[in-house]
């Protein structure tokens, strides 16, 4: 993985889209960070499935994304 202080280019604009309050960028982001284009594509699928357009409730997402990691055992 590319730290935040060693990305250039495309992959240093994504990262600052993505860093997050701490000061840093997630792992599950920074894996993408050997080609940037899946971390692009990664981030457009969270804003859409999380913040689209959508019949169940921004709340109910949280809470099925939530189950769902506790059943896969990510404690991310």
């Amino acid at each position: 993985m590319i730290s935040e202080l060693d990305a250039k280019g495309e992959l240093k604009r994504l990262y600052k889209k993505v860093t997050e309050p701490w000061g840093g960028v997630d792992n599950i982001m920074k894996i993408h960070s050997a080609n940037p284009a899946t971390l692009d594509a990664h981030l457009a699928l969270y804003k859409t499935v999380m913040f689209g357009k959508s019949p169940v409730p921004r709340e109910d997402r949280e809470m099925i994304a939530v189950v769902v990691s506790a059943l896969n055992q990510c404690h991310y």
